[in-house]
């Protein structure tokens, strides 16, 4: 199988999965709370890499065994050019490379008002189409050293670090907002690191 072919599987995976995302309504459950993103994100502030420390595994990402990393590069117009980065089982690195927007948010100046937006991985000629991943940063440490993001279903989330690591601290903070919130923290699993995310 060729390393495009791979890629657009990859993709394909990935539009399903989105559109379930999208088109699930969550459960009612009077005893949670919605999830809500943060009120603003400074969009300068949270460009460059991301290393991804811990998530729900999911589909799209199964062949990702460790060291992934996004890196965020701000666009004309509010959009944020998306660069994801993960090593696979045989040793290699898988790269894909998207598009993120505002969605259901605004730009003011520099801030984004709340902090939702929303991806796609498909070829730039194929954006048109309404298949697009929602991405929520639902925490933001005080000094931007770690984010969490995640979606209105809690099918989907990922744990994002400055360093390859997170202090234990850190995670217990994470864990200790997610709980609340209802995520089903039994489906946490940790995302390892070997060498620096490029």
């Amino acid at each position: 199988m060729t390393h495009a072919l791979k890629i657009l599987l990859s993709l394909l995976s990935l539009l399903t999965v989105a559109t379930a995302a999208q088109s699930a309504t969550p459960a009612q459950n009077p005893s949670r709370p919605p999830i809500e993103a943060i009120a603003s994100l400074d969009v300068p502030a949270y460009m460059g890499t991301w290393y991804q420390v811990a998530w729900f595994p999911n589909r799209f990402q199964k062949q990702c065994v460790s060291d992934t990393s996004a890196t965020y590069r701000q666009l004309p117009g509010g959009n944020v050019e998306v660069l994801n980065r993960c090593k696979t089982a045989d040793g290699k690195f898988d790269d894909v490379l998207g598009l993120a927007r505002p969605a259901g948010s605004r730009l003011d100046g520099q801030t984004l008002k709340p902090a939702k937006l929303e991806v796609s991985f498909l070829p730039a000629a194929l954006r048109w189409l309404p298949i697009w991943g929602n991405y929520w940063v639902l925490s933001l440490a005080d000094d931007g050293r770690y984010a969490v993001v995640g979606e209105s279903t809690r099918q989907y989330l990922w744990v994002l670090s400055r360093t390859p690591s997170l202090s234990t601290a850190d995670e217990t903070a994470i864990r200790s907002l997610l709980t609340p919130l209802g995520y089903e923290l039994s489906r946490w699993q940790a995302h390892t690191h070997s060498t620096p995310a490029r």
